[in-house]
C-alpha cells in the first residue's frame, strides 16, 4: 500500500510510501481519500500525523503520469485529486503535518491541509507548478492565500520558488520548526497531547474555525454559538467542569 495507516494509544499515523520521492499518482491520491475517511470514522483514532517518511514528505505529483493526460483525462481527473485532499482537510480531528524534505506541489497542498505543520530545519516547501505551465489543482491556490494571504502566496505560486524552514516559518507557512531528526516525534507529541483531549470539543473548534473562514463574521458568530452550547450535551463538558471545580484548572482526564 503506498498509503497506510497505524494507530497507537490514540494517534493514527497516516504514511506515505511510495519511493524514493513519495510522487502522487493517481493510485496514491485515491488510496489517501480512502485513508483519511478512515481515519475520519475510527473512534480509536482521536488525532493525525501526516508523516512521508525521514526523507521526503511528498515531493509532488507523477509528473510522467501527468504528460500523458489529455483535457479530457484531467476534467475527469481533477474531482478526485481535490476529493482526496479534502478529505484530509476535513478529517474532525486535530491533524499534524511532519514535514521531512521536500513538499512541492501536491506535497506542499497536503501539508496545507494539517492544522499545523512542524517541519525539519532543512525542509523545503514551494508551489511550482508554473515552471510546468500549470498552477496548483489540488487547493493551492486556496489555502496557501488563506495561510500566507494573498501577496504572499502569489509571490510563490507566480515563482515556483521553493522557500526553506527558516522562511516559511518567518510567513507562517509552517509553525516548527526542529532538527530533522526530532520532526516525526515532535508531531507524535503534539498529536499524542491532543488525543488524551475532549474529542468532541476538539472537533467543535476546527469545525468552527474552518467553516468561519469561509463566511461573514455573523455568519461565524452564529456557528460558535451553536457549537458551544452543543458542546453543553457532552460527557466531556461535564468531565472538564467537574474536575476544575473539584481539582482546580488543566487535570481533567478525557476518555
Amino acid at each position: 500500500m503506498t498509503v497506510t495507516l497505524e494507530v497507537d494509544d490514540g494517534v493514527g499515523t497516516v504514511r506515505l510510501d511510495r519511493p524514493p520521492m513519495n510522487a502522487l499518482d493517481s493510485a496514491m491520491q485515491d488510496r489517501l481519500k480512502e485513508v483519511a475517511r478512515e481515519a475520519a470514522a475510527r473512534p480509536d483514532v482521536r488525532a493525525v500525523v501526516l508523516w512521508g517518511g525521514e526523507k521526503v514528505f511528498a515531493a509532488g505529483a507523477d509528473i510522467k503520469e501527468m504528460q500523458g493526460m489529455s483535457y479530457e483525462d484531467m476534467v475527469d481527473r481533477s474531482g478526485p485529486l481535490q476529493e482526496a485532499f479534502t478529505a484530509v482537510a476535513r478529517i474532525p480531528k486535530p491533524v499534524v503535518a511532519a514535514v521531512t524534505g521536500y513538499a512541492l506541489g501536491g506535497g506542499c497542498e497536503l501539508a496545507l491541509c494539517a492544522d499545523i505543520r512542524i517541519a525539519a530545519d532543512n525542509a523545503r516547501l514551494g508551489q511550482p507548478e508554473i515552471l510546468l505551465g500549470l498552477i496548483p489543482g489540488a487547493g493551492g491556490t486556496q489555502r496557501l492565500a488563506r495561510l500566507v494571504g494573498p501577496s504572499r502566496a502569489k509571490d510563490l505560486i507566480f515563482t515556483g520558488r521553493m522557500v526553506g524552514a527558516a522562511e516559511a516559518l518567518s510567513i507562517g507557512l509552517v509553525d516548527q520548526v526542529v532538527p530533522a531528526g526530532e520532526v516525526h516525534a515532535s508531531a507524535l507529541a503534539w498529536a499524542a497531547r491532543l488525543a488524551r483531549g475532549p474529542a468532541y470539543a476538539l472537533r467543535a473548534a476546527k469545525e468552527a474555525v474552518d467553516a468561519g473562514l469561509e463566511t461573514d463574521l455573523d455568519s461565524g458568530l452564529a456557528l460558535e454559538k451553536s457549537l458551544f452550547a452543543g458542546l453543553f450535551a457532552t460527557a466531556d463538558r461535564e468531565i472538564g467542569m467537574r474536575s476544575f471545580i473539584e481539582h482546580g484548572p488543566g487535570k481533567a482526564e478525557f476518555h
